[in-house]
Formats: structure tokens, sequence, C-alpha cells
């Protein structure tokens, strides 16, 4: 087997060893990437989130070219390589050697942040580029569309891709034709401050020549084209995989062995290989079989190859399409529209026609549109060819339908449609792309010549049974009808009759995917009413023109925009580097793929894997733990539990081994060590745990409630009179908002290398955390030695979000532990699937209001409950005697109020205690939860004043010098300024009678438009929490070297802290080096959270090099005209070496009397977005977002804007298609990215501008802004504009003008709440199956 690493531009012959091929990921390529080649990042093992994009390259003999195409590491078989090219991201290009310019714009453009998702990006977009050198914006998109990213927001990874593209880029904003960064508009100048909008510069980009790419290695051209090939077998211990050489050998092989699947994309058997242990002993790989490959058009139709990959017949259909009459292409039509949102690029290059058509996925976007196409599926075997149709019978997998074991497919025939035949593809997914369908169809009409009379009529619907369903009574019965409103509503019936979902169906949604049965059937009855009306307009009449909007589904646009913000003062010496947009200081590392990660670094002597055994009960007795199976396989060191742990393992109320009793489905109850992770994995399965379940079991906040369940006492503010106030107002409402959590989805996985040193019991952890005194007080407890024996070193993390505050303690403890008791090093990489389990994430809330307001809008009494799911226990941070948990709930009561003075307002919170895993920090703790209550109030007031929610917001806004709820003055001069600006620059009035005009023309869809305002915190109310140190070294030759108690986590703080010190000391960015944050130099450091991490670790740095200059002040006088290396000396006997400190600000928080100064200071800001609703379906697109953010002096604009767009499409992710799933029983569903969708491209704003307000904060370093968390809840402005739309789409309907407010606003809440005659048929055709 060849394959070629670009690394080194050779090439090398691979087989794998015999007890290499491992059922699970060993099966897959990325466990045989050479050690060295860390680039390419293992995050999901699902194929599912490209963080493992590589390029492979193959030679068609054929046609004489070279194909290149992405594939997912983590799926791609690694035999299924043999004559390919594989190129990873070191490939591309190295910091070693020469970076590529993919490599270089992304970081130039400010599109890496973490980094773990970078190399990914990159092979995405130099994949496109070996293809495309010159590619258009959409297929920048459509590339990206298989990559998730947690930190950028997406927009800079795009607009660094669109630096390749030929035409141009420009934005066109407002119709104008000019781009916004045209020399003559580039600043703007308001209030004498010059505006700027660039963040990078283009003329410092290295050209793009794509000649100058590596060569396809001539031996593996040699070996396709030899006519001599030979049937390919490896062999493991318990598996063989075999390729054949021929369509002869192919079928022998099938003979021979019948049950043995056929692999190609590994698309369908990978994933239930690994997470739902199938297991093969043979598998049989054609992939590359000249016979499975061809396309051949007759004047009935097109016969696809089943080899052809989804890419492939993409590329095939459109060909096809370009060629042949509208009226034919009908069928290819409505499959090119699916196959551009299946998946992502990586998949559709590696899942195949045939193998998509015989697996019959219930979820499958093509199979329904082929049957309803009348395609046949060509069959051959030993025996000969037959055909079969690819019907319903095929597609319900009816026993007479199936292949017989030994066939194979050959290829599908799909033929032309005809003049009176109608065929369309519908399908509604969580997210636009790279989802599965919620419900899908395909459905055909196939009419009498000349007529609307129904001749042959097909539907068939996938997602809604164990298999794609055909409404075949249904169409039977509907046979010679007038394709009429008459018998529409007889089909819903009909089809609603026929299609049965029970209760307690797989998936849920079952009333909503009911109603989806109907509404899809609705607007095929639509597309081919417009259809035959275009056909023959004085026969058919055409639909109403408030239902063509209806036709289409949403387009997939590439996001443009603006970012503005102050430009640098002119006087500024040129070498100061604050206040410019400065590039991440690992950003070429990052793409490049040579930035360190955990899971990066090298393997070390005699190091063991973990893998964990989790409870699968939420709260029962442990009567055994029976480890002998599992002791006994090969590779297995040991199993550890409670017993093991030698000091505390239960500390401050959090339990390391679950001992005697488990307290929700995910808890940690022992874990197993072995030589490979695959060992390891496989052992953990046969740990057999028996229980005996305990009463009562909490999952709910409503269930806790029930049961007084509660983690800690109530907190509350309160001022003024809120009982005497409701008696002097006009009206009262009372509500309930529900509010989900919200699962954190770092790209990097919690990971913990535990190293336990020779020498006085000494422990090495290297770890992603934002908190590594905890961990080290929770691994000194475990172990029962004194905290100086622990060292912490963090590198960087890969995304945390808050999510490795607290939980990287727990894991680091039992990591610890198990190399405490084996002697060994301990590698700790938690899967996709465990980390979602065990770490938990946002907390969800419940919130109660009651509110009296006047008539005018003025709202004079609140009184606010919240009571969110804490989980089985608090999330101590006992080191700091709080925790998660009370922080949330802490942050959240003292957030409540808001930008609005109520003068009589309560709040008051309390934290419930759930048999879920406790759930912990998020970012912007408890805030954008809660302050969802706040404007749905809002709303809910607007509603029954005849108002709309931004005039009441402007009317009860704080406008002058006041004090908050607890007691805190403060100024909300920037809040006004940036609510003004917002409403005034993003033309809100204008485009709200806009949206107003489209809803009276469109009945289908609806335009919604909400404002938000924000008054947001920074820092602890307690002081101590604010602290921070620094220690920074100058070395002989003029570097220096600079660490502090900050962890990198992808938001810029090294980058920001190489400013600060470069400023402080008056020298070049390139003299200042940030190498890690580790426990050995900066010791007792607080958590890196609350969007301090730049203000405290700043001031101690700052502190730190005035220091070193004070010391330095007498050798500069001495020598005015010196350079910095000569004033840097040993002579004069100098201490060029310092620690720096920050007390913190001086915070305090009186819970008992409710005030206190909570916070340093506050950030404001607002954000406006506008979205399109589909009410049939429950879509909806997000067209434009502005934000204005209060940003005081930016130290990095770069920096600043990136944490702001990325932390609102995470709040947008948030408030709309991010869902958790939990059973009855508390086993959560959603474990990953299958079933938890986060943002991809294709979500974030058509238009999405970004504006820094300036404004003053003396009391933070260079007058700047904490700004990483604020971002999240402005995404709640587009929770609000679907809102605004649905409420447009119940007034039409004359339904009620207020309706309960629930987040996320997923496809199924948007649906359901636009309430029509669907809905109601649904919900009066109610049955039990026959």
């Amino acid at each position: 087997m060849c394959k070629k690493w670009n690394s080194s531009l050779k090439q090398g012959i691979f087989s794998p060893e015999n007890d290499s091929l491992q059922p699970g990921s060993f099966f897959s390529l990325t466990p045989f990437l050479p050690v060295h080649l860390t680039g390419t990042k293992y995050s999901c093992g699902s194929g599912g989130c490209g963080a493992c994009t590589v390029m492979v390259s193959r030679y068609d003999p054929k046609t004489k070219k070279i194909h290149h195409y992405p594939v997912t590491a983590c799926l791609v078989p690694i035999c299924s390589l043999h004559g390919a090219a594989v190129t990873t991201v070191e490939g591309v290009g190295s910091i070693k050697t020469r970076i590529h310019p993919v490599q270089e714009r992304l970081a130039k453009c400010h599109g890496t942040q973490c980094g773990f998702c970078s190399p990914g990006m990159v092979m995405s977009i130099y994949t496109l580029l070996r293809n495309h050198p010159e590619p258009t914006p959409e297929q920048i998109t459509e590339a990206l569309g298989g990559n998730l990213c947690r930190c950028t927001g997406y927009r800079p990874i795009v607009e660094s891709g669109k630096t390749f593209c030929a035409e141009s880029t420009v934005c066109q904003m407002k119709g104008s034709g000019k781009c916004c960064m045209d020399q003559e508009e580039k600043s703007f100048t308001s209030r004498q401050e010059k505006m700027c909008t660039k963040l990078y510069n283009e003329d410092e980009f290295q050209p793009f020549d794509p000649t100058q790419e590596p060569i396809f290695p001539p031996e593996l051209i040699r070996m396709a084209e030899d006519p001599n090939k030979r049937r390919l077998t490896f062999r493991g211990k318990r598996t063989t995989w075999i390729t054949p050489v021929n369509l002869n050998d192919l079928l022998e092989l099938k003979t021979s062995f019948p049950e043995a699947p056929i692999i190609m994309g590994n698309t369908a058997v990978g994933p239930s290989i690994k997470f739902r242990d199938e297991f093969h002993p043979v598998f049989i790989s054609p992939l590359g079989l000249q016979e499975l490959y061809f396309v051949d058009s007759t004047d009935d139709g097109v016969t696809i190859g089943a080899g052809y990959s989804l890419a492939q017949l993409n590329d095939a259909l459109h060909f096809i399409v370009s060629e042949q009459p509208k009226e034919k292409t009908k069928t290819y039509h409505a499959l090119l529209k699916h196959l551009r949102t299946l998946a992502g690029a990586q998949i559709r290059n590696m899942a195949t026609l045939g193998g998509h058509v015989v697996s019959r996925p219930n979820y499958s976007d093509l199979n329904p549109i082929l049957a309803a196409g009348n395609a046949t599926i060509n069959l051959i075997s030993k025996e000969g060819k037959r055909q079969i149709p690819l019907d319903g019978r095929f597609l319900e997998k009816s026993p007479e339908a199936n292949l017989k074991s030994e066939e194979t497919v050959l290829s599908v025939y799909i033929p032309h449609s005809t003049q009176w035949h109608f065929v369309s593809g519908l399908r509604i997914a969580q997210r636009q792309e790279n989802a599965f369908a919620i419900v899908n169809a395909g459905m055909s009409v196939k009419f009498e010549d000349g007529t609307d009379t129904i001749k042959e009529l097909q539907m068939f619907y996938g997602s809604v049974g164990p298999t794609v369903v055909s409404a075949s009574k249904t169409c039977q019965q509907l046979i010679g009808r007038k394709w009429n409103d008459q018998m529409l509503s007889d089909a819903c019936r009909l089809v609603l009759d026929e299609i049965y979902i029970p209760p307690d169906a797989e998936g849920g949604m079952v009333e909503y995917r009911r109603t989806l049965i109907i509404s899809l059937l609705f607007k095929f009855y639509l597309k081919v009413r417009r259809g035959l009306n275009k056909m023959d307009p004085h026969k058919f009449p055409d639909i109403p023109e408030k239902f063509v909007s209806a036709l289409e589904d949403f387009p997939i646009e590439t996001p443009q925009g603006i970012q503005m913000f102050q430009c640098v003062d002119p006087h500024q010496p040129p070498q100061d580097p604050v206040g410019h947009p400065v590039m991440h200081q690992s950003a070429i590392k990052h793409t490049t793929g040579e930035a360190v990660f955990v899971d990066d670094m090298p393997p070390i002597s005699q190091e063991l894997f973990l893998a964990v055994v989790t409870s699968t009960r939420a709260h029962a007795k442990i009567i055994l733990i029976d480890t002998s199976a599992a002791l006994a396989l090969p590779g297995v060191v040991d199993v550890i539990t409670a017993e093991d742990v030698p000091g505390d393992n239960s500390y401050q109320g959090e339990i390391f081994y679950a001992q005697n009793e488990v307290i929700c489905v995910g808890q940690i109850v022992c874990t197993v060590a072995a030589d490979t992770y695959a060992h390891a994995k496989e052992a953990a399965k046969k740990v057999r745990i028996v229980y005996e379940d305990l009463e009562p079991r909490i999952i709910t906040i409503e269930q806790a409630l029930e049961h007084n369940s509660f983690l800690s006492a109530e907190k509350k503010i309160e001022q003024g009179d809120v009982e005497q106030a409701f008696k002097y107002v006009d009206q009262i409402i009372e509500g309930k908002v529900h509010v989900e959590g919200q699962e954190h989805f770092y790209m990097e996985t919690q990971t913990i290398l535990a190293i336990p040193q020779e020498e006085d019991k000494e422990m090495v952890l290297h770890l992603g955390t934002q908190f590594q005194t905890h961990v080290q007080e929770y691994v000194a407890a475990a172990l029962n030695i004194p905290r100086n024996r622990i060292a912490c070193h963090t590198k960087r993390a890969g995304g945390a979000f808050g999510g490795k505050v607290s939980k990287p303690a727990l894991l680091g403890a039992v990591s610890a532990v198990a190399a405490k008791k084996t002697g060994r090093p301990i590698r700790f990489i938690l899967e996709r699937g465990d980390d979602m389990l065990i770490t938990a994430g946002r907390h969800p809330l419940l919130g109660k209001y009651k509110i009296g307001f006047m008539n005018n809008g003025v709202i004079k009494a609140a009184d606010i409950e919240y009571y969110i799911n804490g989980g089985c226990s608090p999330d101590d941070y006992h080191c700091l005697c709080c925790s998660a948990l009370t922080q949330v709930m802490e942050f959240m009561v003292l957030r409540s109020e808001n930008a609005y003075y109520i003068p009589n307002f309560r709040c008051r919170g309390r934290p419930c205690k759930t048999n879920l895993p406790s759930n912990t920090a998020f970012r912007g703790f408890g805030f954008p939860q809660g302050i969802v209550v706040g404007e749905a109030y809002i709303t809910a007031v607007a509603s029954q004043c005849d108002l709309t929610p931004e005039q009441v917001k402007e009317i009860n806004m704080y406008k002058r010098t006041s004090r908050t709820a607890h007691k805190q003055t403060f100024n909300p001069e920037p809040l006004r300024r940036c609510w003004k600006e917002c409403l005034e620059k993003s033309s809100f009035s204008a485009r709200k009678l806009a949206a107003e005009e489209f809803n009276k023309k469109n009945y289908w869809k609806k335009r919604g438009l909400a404002a938000v305002p924000m008054k947001f915190t920074v820092g602890m109310p307690t002081a101590f929490y604010n602290q921070a140190a620094a220690l920074v070294h100058i070395y002989l030759d003029g570097s220096v070297l600079v660490s502090h108690s900050g962890c990198e986590l992808g938001q810029g703080l090294h980058t920001k802290m190489i400013q600060v010190a470069s400023r402080e000391l008056n020298i070049p960015e390139s003299y200042i080096h940030l190498s890690e944050t580790n426990t050995t130099t900066v010791s007792n450091a607080t958590f890196t959270a609350g969007s301090m991490g730049a203000d405290i670790n700043g001031k101690a740095v700052q502190n730190a090099c005035q220091i070193l200059k004070a010391r330095l002040e007498p050798v500069i006088r001495k020598n005015p005209r010196g350079t910095w290396e000569v004033w840097v000396t040993y002579k004069e006997s100098i201490s060029l070496s310092t620690t720096g400190y920050f007390k913190g600000y001086q915070t305090n928080m009186d819970w008992k009397k409710g005030e206190g100064n909570a916070f340093p200071y506050f950030v404001y800001g607002a954000s406006c977005s506008e979205v399109e609703v589909d009410c049939l379906t429950g879509a909806h697109k997000l067209l434009r977002t502005d934000i204005f953010m209060d940003a005081a002096f930016s130290i990095n604009p770069a920096v600043d804007i990136g944490q702001i767009e990325g932390a609102f499409v995470q709040g947008m992710g948030f408030y709309t298609i991010e869902e958790l799933k939990y059973s009855p029983e508390g086993v959560l569903y959603s474990r990953g990215p299958d079933d938890y969708k986060i943002p991809t491209v294709t979500e974030i704003p058509e238009e999405f501008n970004v504006t820094l307000v300036h404004s003053q904060n003396p009391i933070a370093i260079y007058s700047s802004k904490g700004l990483g968390e604020a971002g999240m809840f402005l995404g709640s402005s587009v929770l609000f504009a679907i809102y605004d739309a649905m409420a447009a789409a119940r007034r039409e309907r004359g339904l009620t003008k207020t309706f309960t407010l629930s987040s996320p606003a997923t496809p199924e809440l948007i649906r359901m709440t636009c309430v029509d005659q669907f809905t109601d048929m649904v919900r009066l055709v109610r049955r039990a199956p026959c």
C-alpha cells in the first residue's frame, strides 16, 4: 500500500501490522498517521466536524486525470487508500519550510482562534483550490460546509477563502455597487473619531501559484496503469480486508463471503462499527473498480455506476441538466437540490450512490426522490444480472424486494421525466446543511396528457419510521382525481391515516413530524399547481401570489459584512502594537498544524490509555462491580475504582469514582488502563455493574420543585416595594419562560496526560484547562500529597467556553489516581460522546415573571423567579470558596434587570438538585439564559400595549447615571449610544416597514426584526477572584519571556499580553515569547473566565514590565542612544527577572443586604437581527445582523471582533438550533455532531456587521474592556426576530397576540407555533395503528 506524506514529499510503502486491523477507531486512517504528523485533529470520530480533513488524490487510468478530494480521516479506512496519495496539513506548508497561501491567509484574516479546527479548514480550502484554482465564493462556502468551528463565527474563515476568488468579492452594500472597503470610504469620522474597516492587509499576502503544488507520485500512476493487477488482501487477527481486481473477482468474493459488507466510503459501516459495536470478519472493497464508475445516457434516462461518489453524482447530474431540456430533468433537479445540503463535502466525496441506495437509511434524502422518479437498481452476481425497482417495497425492506446475499449493485438507472410528470424532493432539518432530515420526502405525479387528472402518484417519506415509508394506499385512492384543493384536503387526511408515528417513536417530535408530512405535501401541491399554470395559464389557474414564496427553500448565500473599529492615533509610535489588529500569536502554527495540543505530544515510554466506565442509571445503589472479564483481555493493565484512591474520593461535594451509589447517568464508576485505547475501550465494555434503582429519580426542574430538591439557598436582590406597586398599575401579566441547556462542544475534547515522577510523589499533568489551581487542588486531595508536588502545564486549549473551568479538576484527579496506581503515564482523552455525557453544559432555566405596567408601556413593578437545573452536585471550586453553580446563580440574579430601570424590582434565584450530570460554567455565566426572561416580558408588555418591543425597551431603558437593583452606580451613556447607533445604522425602522410589507404579501413566509440592548458585566463580585500574577524574564540577548496566570483558550490572551509587554518595554513584539501557563512559574492563579483574562493578567504583566523598565532607567539615562540589547546587561548588576502582580478589582457583594459594588465595570452593546421564517416547515434564515459593542479602547480589534462574532454565533446556536435531548430516565440522547447541531457556515448572517463603539474605561488596562462573553447574549436578537416573525404569522391567522416564549426556537417550535389548518388537522387526526 502506498501513501504520500507531503510533509517530506517522499513516498513510502505502508502495510498495516496484523494486529492493527481492529474494529472502531483503529479501522480508520487517523491512528495510522505517523506520530510526527499531528496536524490532523481527532474531534468527533464520526465524520461530522471536519477537524480531521485530509486530501486524497487518485489517478484515473481511464481519463488520465488526477482527482483530488477531501475526506475525514476518522472514517476513511486505511486499507482503502491503496494506490492513493494522502496529503495532510503538514504537506501543504510548514513554518519550518514555507507556508502555503491558504495557511497564511487563514491566519492573517484572523480565521483562527483556538486553532483546533484550523488544519481541517485549511485542507478543505486547499483541496478546493487543487481542483478549482480560481473558485467562486459559493464554492468556498460549499467546501467549508462539512467543517465545524466553535470559536470564530466562520466569517473570517470564509473571507480568507474569498481572497482566492477570481471574480470581485465587492460586498455591494446597500446596492451601491461600491465596496465598503474602497479607499475613499475606508474611514468614517464621527465625534472626532476615525473609524477603520481593515483588519488585515492583502498586500502582505504571498501570491498563489497553482503550478507550484507537489506533483502526484509517478509510482502511483504506474501502479494504477499496471495491467497485471492482483487481488489485495490485508489480514488482521479478527478481520480481513479484500480488494478485488475486477468485477468478476468481486462477484467471486460475494459468492464466497455473502455476508461481508461492501465498503466504498465507509460512511455507513464505519459509524456502525464504532458506535454500535457491529463486527464483520471480512470486508470487500471494490473502490476504484472501473466497471462501477460510469455514466451512460440514453434517450430515456441515465445510468450511473454504483461506485460514483455523491460528489461525482452531483457533477454528472449538473452536466446532464445542462444538456437536456428542462422537462426531462425534473428528477435530476430534485436530486441536485438535496445533494447540495446532504452532509458536508468530505462525506459527499466518500459516500457512493450504490452504498447510499442499498443501505436504505430511514433518513435518506436521495432514495425517496429516486423512488418517486421511478429509478431502477441494476444488480449483478455470478448467476447473472437482474433489475429491481427502487420502489416502496425495496425501501421498506420487504423480503421479496431485497438483494440476494451474493448480489451487488452495479448501477442505478434514473429515467428522464416527461412533460406531464412532476418530481420534487422536500426536506427540513435542524440546520440547513450537514444534518439528517427531521422529515424528508420524494413525490411525483403524472397527469393524463393535457389535463390535471392524476394518472400516477407517488409519495415517499423519510424519518417517519424505521424505514423510508411509501404512502401507496393514499396514492392509489387519488388516481383519477383532479389536482385541486379538495384533492389536497383528502390527500392530507388519507396520508395521516396511512402513515402512523407512535407516541413513543424514536426521535420524538411526533406531532411535528406528522405536521411536516402534510406540510411538505402541500408544498408539492403548490409546486405542481404552479408548474401546470406555466404549461397552460388559460387552462390551469395559478396559485395565489401570497403563496409563491412557499415554493422555494432558503438559498445558501456567501456571508459578507463590515467590521468597524477605532483607528490607532496617528501619533502613536509605529512600534507600539496596542490598538492594532494584530494576528493571533499562534495563528500560523494553527494553520500549519504545528501548534501542539495535549494529544499531539509524543508518546511517552510505557504510557497507558484510559477508558471510562460510566453509570447507566440516574439514581441507584451499586451492588457489584465485576472487572474480571475486563482484566482478562489482552493489553489491559488495571481497572481503577474508588477503592484505589489514596486520598479523598469525595472532595468538597465532587465524587471522583462512584462508590456505593450513582447519582446520574454518566457518573464515572471506574476506568480501565491499557496499552492502547482500543484495548482500554474494549475492556471497559466488559466491566459488569449490577445496580438497584433508588427513588426519587429527579430529572427536570419541575420534578425538583415538586420534591423540594435544591443545591443551595436562594439568592435575592430587591429595590422598591414590589407588592405595593402591583396595586397601582394598569395591567399585570404573568408568564413562564423555559430556556434549555447548551453543550460547550469545544473542538478539543477533555484531554489529560498525567505523568508520575520517580521522586517525591510528584505528578506532572499536561491538560487544556481554564483553572490550573483547581486541578492542582483536586489532584493533591485525591493523591493525599501537598500541592507543591503537582505541576500543571497548559500550552493551549482547543476551545473551552467555561467547560474547562471545573471539569478538568475532576478528570485530572481520575487520571492521576490511575497514574499513581499503575506507576505509568496515563493518556486520558474523552471521546466526544463521553465528553458530552460526563461534563454536561449550560444550566437549563425555568423563569417565572409577574409584571405590573401602565398602558403607555412604563413598567412599574417586576417580580422574577429563576430556577436552574444544577445537576447532581454543586460543581465546586472549593479552593476559592465558591462553585460554578453559585456563580451562575449569583450572576443571573445580579444581571437580571439588564438595561432597564424598573423602580420596584425583585429577583430571586435558586439552583435545583437533579439526577443529571452537574451543569457547569458556560460563556456568560447565566446571563444568556436569565436575560431571555427579561426580554420576554418586555415583548409581552409591548403586545398588551400595542407598542413594538423596541418602543417599550426605549421607554424603560436607563437614561441617566443611576443605581442598579443591587445599588451599584453606573453611567448608561455608552448603553444609550450603542442602542441609538444600532437602530440608526441598521436602518431598523425602514427595514421594519419593509418586513411588514413583505409579510402582507407572503402568507407562508414571514420576516421578523428584533433589536436587543445589553448591560453586561465582567469580573467577579468577590475581590480576590480578580487578582493575577506574572513573571517576566529579560535575557542577555534582549529577548523576553513572559509568563502569567491566564490560560490561552483561543481568545487571544497571550497575543494581547505580548502587545502589553511590547508597549511597556518599548521593544518589538518579535522580541517577546510566551510559552505556556504552568503552576511552577505562576502559582495560585484564578480561573481564566468571566471576560477578565486580559484585564487582570494585562495589569500583572504591565506591573512586571514597569518594574523592569524602572530598574533599567539608570542604564538608559547613561546611554540614551544605546539599543535595547546594549541596555540589557549583567555589568550593572540589575535583576532582569521579576514578578508582576495585580491585586484585583475591589468588588464586593453583601447578599444579606442584597447590595454591593459587585462588578468593576459594565460592558454595553446592542444588536439587531432580521430573519425569514418558513411557516410550513419551521425553517428560518438569518438575513442580517448588526452588532454595536462598547469596547472602550480595543487593545486588539481583530481579537475583540473575533470574540464578538464567535460569541454571537454561539449564542445564536444556543437560542435556535442547539438542543439537548434526555430520556425520562436521564439518559442523554444528543452525544455527537449527528444529534447535536451547532451552527455551520450556512447559519451565520448573510450580512454580518460589527462596530466597536469607543468610550472610556479608566479602571482597566489602556481603557479597554473584556469582551469575551458579551456577544453571547446578543445572539438572542435572532430568537426575538423569530418570535416577531411568528407573531406576524399568528396575527394573520387570527390567533392570540401573546404566546409562550421558549428557547431554543427550533424548527419544531417555530412550526407548531405558526398554527394553521395543517397543525389543526394533525391535532384532530390522532389514532392508534390498525
